[in-house]
C-alpha cells in the first residue's frame, strides 16, 4: 500500500511537472494575441490623435508594456521548469525500474519499492546538465509561439432586422442578396477566418487562408444544383486557398483553392462595405472561383492578375471548358486605386446527375448523363471599378460592367446564338463625421436584356441611403433605407400573384468581430 501511495504521488509530480509547460504556453500565447490587439488599438488611437481626436494612447502603451512583461517571466519560468522537468521524470523511472514494473505501471510485483532518493535524483540531475538539449525543448516552444503571432484567428457576426413597405406575401424581399427578409430577426452570417499570410521578408514564401461561413448568406453565395454537381459539400467553405510566393522578378503570388470573387468592387464581409445591403452587380457577378491565380507586382504601381478556374460559382466544373481572367490593379496615386478585369468562360453544363446504376461504387452524386450535343456560348464579362480616398474624410467609388452570353456560339437549326446582355453603374460616396459616425450613399443602374439576371428584360434602378454608429472597434450599428424600382413589375406586393415596379425597405444591420486580421477582410 505504501509503494501504491508512492507510485502516486511520483505519477501527480510527473503530471504536474509536464502539464506546466503546455500552460504556461497557452498563457503565452493568449498574452502575445492580446498585445497584438493592444498595439493596433495604440495604433489607431495614434492615428486618432494626429487627426485631432481627444483620445490619448499612454494608457494602453502601459498597458502593452504590463503585459510584454508578463511574457517575458513567463518565458523564464517555463524555461527554469523546463530544465528541472528532465531529473524529476528520471527520478520516477529510477523507482518504478527498482520495483520490476515500467514506468507508470500501477502494479506491485514485489513487495515494498524502494522510495526516490535525493542521491537518484543528484544522479540524474548531473546527467540532465551534461546533455542539456536533451531536456529543454524551448526551440520547438518558440516555433509554436512564432506560428500563433503569424496566425490570426478571426471572427465575425452579421444580423439584421428589415421591414419592406411594400408587405410582400411571404416577407421576401426580390433582387436581394443578403437582405432577403422583410418583418424578420435574421442570421445573415456567422463566419470564422484562420489566416496566415506570407512574409517573403521572414523568409516565409507560403500562407493560407481558410473562411467558414453560416447562416442565410451561404444561399446566395454557395451555388445550387444548377450550376455545380454537388455545392452542399461546400456549403460552409467560403475560402479555403493556400499561397505562395515564387522567387521571380519581386515575386509572383500563386494561390490555389477556392477564392471570393474579385469582378465587381462589394465584397462578402458587411464591415468593409460602404453600405448593408448589396447591389444587383454584387448579385450577378460571380461569388467564388476554383482553380489557381497569379498576381505578379511590375511595380508598386502596378499589378497584372491571371486567373484559370472551373466556372463562375463552380468548385466543381459543370463542363470541360476552363474559365480565364486577364486583368490588373493599378494605383496611379495612393489614394486612388483602379482594377481592370476581362473574364472568358462557358457556363453551360455538358452533363446531368443522374439515379445510379454502375454497380462500381462511387461517391453520391456523381453519376451523370452526358448532354448530346451540349451548347457552348462563351460568356463575356468587361468589369472596372475605381475607389478614391479624396480627403480623410470622403471616398468615392464607381464601378461599371458589360457582360454578354450566348447559349450557342454559331447560328444552327434548333440552335440560337442570339446574346443576353447585362450593363450598368454604380456610384458610390461615404463621409465619416468622426470614428464613431459616418453616412454613405449609392445610386445604381442595371440593364437586363434577355433576362440573364433577373429573368426579365427591363430596366433596374436603386437608391441607398445608408448612416453608421460604430459603436467602438469591432461593433457596427448601421441604418439603412432603400427604394428599388423597374420599368416592369418585379417587386411582391401584399396581393398574392400581382407585382409591383417598386419596393421600399428600412434595415437595422448589427456587425460584430474580431481578431488579429487588420484592414480589410
Amino acid at each position: 500500500m505504501q509503494t501504491k501511495i508512492e507510485n502516486r504521488a511520483v505519477r501527480r509530480s510527473l503530471f504536474t511537472r509536464r502539464a506546466a509547460p503546455t500552460i504556461c504556453l497557452c498563457t503565452i500565447a493568449l498574452l502575445l494575441v492580446r498585445v497584438d490587439t493592444l498595439r493596433a488599438q495604440v495604433k489607431a488611437q495614434s492615428s486618432d490623435t494626429e487627426a485631432g481626436a481627444p483620445e490619448k494612447p499612454a494608457d494602453l502603451e502601459r498597458r502593452v508594456e504590463a503585459l510584454e512583461a508578463e511574457v517575458a517571466e513567463l518565458k523564464r519560468l517555463l524555461t527554469a521548469n523546463a530544465t528541472s522537468s528532465t531529473p524529476t521524470a528520471n527520478a520516477a523511472v529510477s523507482s518504478a525500474s527498482a520495483n520490476g514494473s515500467p514506468a507508470g505501471s500501477l502494479g506491485n510485483n514485489s513487495g515494498a519499492a524502494p522510495a526516490v532518493t535525493n542521491a537518484t535524483v543528484t544522479s540524474n540531475a548531473s546527467s540532465s546538465q551534461a546533455n542539456p538539449d536533451s531536456s529543454v525543448p524551448i526551440p520547438l516552444d518558440q516555433k509554436g509561439l512564432n506560428f500563433l503571432r503569424d496566425t490570426t484567428i478571426n471572427l465575425a457576426l452579421d444580423g439584421y432586422y428589415d421591414y419592406n413597405f411594400n408587405a410582400p406575401v411571404g416577407r421576401v424581399n426580390l433582387l436581394r442578396a443578403y437582405d432577403v427578409l422583410s418583418n424578420n430577426f435574421s442570421l445573415n452570417q456567422a463566419d470564422v477566418i484562420f489566416d496566415r499570410e506570407p512574409d517573403v521578408s521572414d523568409g516565409r514564401r507560403f500562407g493560407a487562408r481558410l473562411d467558414l461561413q453560416y447562416g442565410q448568406a451561404t444561399d446566395t453565395l454557395q451555388g445550387n444544383p444548377a450550376n455545380e454537381p454537388r455545392p452542399a459539400i461546400y456549403q460552409n467553405i467560403f475560402q479555403a486557398y493556400g499561397t505562395y510566393v515564387a522567387a521571380v522578378g519581386n515575386g509572383l503570388t500563386i494561390d490555389f483553392g477556392k477564392w471570393s470573387s474579385s469582378l465587381g468592387i462589394e465584397g462578402n464581409y458587411t464591415k468593409d462595405q460602404m453600405n448593408y445591403s448589396r447591389a444587383y452587380f454584387f448579385d450577378f457577378l460571380p461569388f467564388y472561383h476554383m482553380g489557381v491565380r497569379v498576381a505578379y507586382p511590375v511595380n508598386d504601381s502596378f499589378t497584372l492578375n491571371y486567373w484559370i478556374v472551373n466556372g463562375t460559382n463552380q468548385a466543381e466544373a459543370t463542363n470541360g471548358f476552363k474559365d480565364e481572367l486577364f486583368g490588373f490593379t493599378a494605383k496611379p496615386k495612393k489614394s486612388v486605386t483602379w482594377v481592370v478585369n476581362y473574364y472568358l468562360g462557358q457556363e453551360h453544363p455538358d452533363r446531368v446527375v443522374s439515379a445510379a446504376t454502375n454497380p462500381i461504387p462511387v461517391q453520391p452524386g456523381l453519376t451523370f448523363t452526358a448532354i448530346t450535343p451540349a451548347p457552348n456560348g462563351l460568356l463575356h464579362i468587361f468589369d472596372s471599378y475605381v475607389s478614391w480616398q479624396a480627403t480623410p474624410k470622403w471616398s468615392f467609388a464607381l464601378e461599371g460592367d458589360y457582360v454578354i452570353q450566348r447559349l450557342w456560339r454559331n447560328q444552327a437549326l434548333g440552335e440560337s446564338s442570339a446574346p443576353s446582355h447585362v450593363d450598368g453603374t454604380a456610384g458610390y460616396a461615404r463621409y465619416e463625421f468622426s470614428k464613431h459616425f459616418a453616412a454613405a450613399a449609392r445610386a445604381e443602374y442595371l440593364s437586363d436584356r434577355g433576362g440573364m439576371f433577373s429573368g426579365l428584360t427591363q430596366a433596374l434602378k436603386e437608391t441607398t441611403g445608408t448612416f453608421d454608429y460604430k459603436l467602438s472597434e469591432g461593433f457596427l450599428m448601421r441604418y439603412e433605407w432603400r427604394r428599388d424600382f423597374s420599368n416592369q413589375p418585379s417587386f411582391l406586393s401584399s396581393t398574392q400573384g400581382l407585382l409591383s415596379k417598386e419596393q421600399s425597405t428600412a434595415t437595422l444591420g448589427l456587425i460584430w468581430w474580431w481578431g488579429g486580421k487588420e484592414g480589410a477582410w
